[in-house]
């Protein structure tokens, strides 16, 4: 396996900064990993986790996401790997992934990526807000707030689609009307998903 590139974020404060990668095999398949300590909302660090309410996510907790995109052997596969740890213990918190990246503010990350997108928007008709159109990663932290979560799917983001990981208030609904709400969006993870055209998932 060989890297085709390598970013880190601003090191502002070096001791947050932490690098995204992204590499791929020589199958076709394709991994990318960012990963990071949640700091609040600031221009001084634009491609850092963010969290928007640092009761529930407190800065200095640490998120990793890890996409994984299979080769051409047995055709487009996806998936998404969620850990996070500092977080409040035993609590179940949703997470999905996002079309744009973390901004200043909660509704910067836009709505949930979905293969098949609907036709209304917001979408809460569960024939789309579901966890087979879209990647769902809602986990229940441990008595440390450690947690992990995984989503796999037989398709592949479509280039430049698909941009951030969003922390929720709460686990995701399935009914009809409120399908994929998950309340307010409490923490925002930008990812340069494979299919991402520019290096660092910065939009630039």
């Amino acid at each position: 396996m060989r890297i085709l590139r390598k970013a880190s974020a601003l090191a502002v404060t070096a001791m947050l900064a932490v690098p995204t990668t992204a590499a791929f095999a020589y199958d076709g398949s394709r991994t990318v990993k960012a990963e990071g300590r949640f700091v609040p909302p600031s221009p001084f660090h634009p491609s850092k986790p963010l969290t928007y309410d640092s009761k529930k996510v407190p800065v200095g907790a640490r998120i990793s996401v890890v996409e994984h995109v299979g080769g051409r052997v047995g055709g487009a596969t996806t998936s998404v790997r969620l850990q996070v740890s500092g977080l409040l213990p035993n609590r179940m918190y949703g997470a999905h992934v996002h079309t744009k990246q973390c901004g200043r503010t909660p509704d910067a990350s836009g709505p949930h990526y979905q293969n098949v997108k609907d036709p209304h928007q917001p979408s809460t008709d569960p024939a789309y807000a579901n966890s087979e159109n879209e990647v769902w990663l809602d986990f229940t932290t441990d008595v440390r707030g450690h947690a992990t979560a995984e989503s796999r799917h037989d398709w592949r983001f479509r280039p430049g689609a698909a941009r951030s990981v969003v922390i929720h208030e709460h686990g995701t609904a399935t009914k009809h009307g409120k399908a994929g709400m998950a309340g307010a969006r409490l923490a925002c993870l930008t990812v340069p998903f494979a299919g991402t055209t520019d290096e660092a998932g910065t939009g630039k």
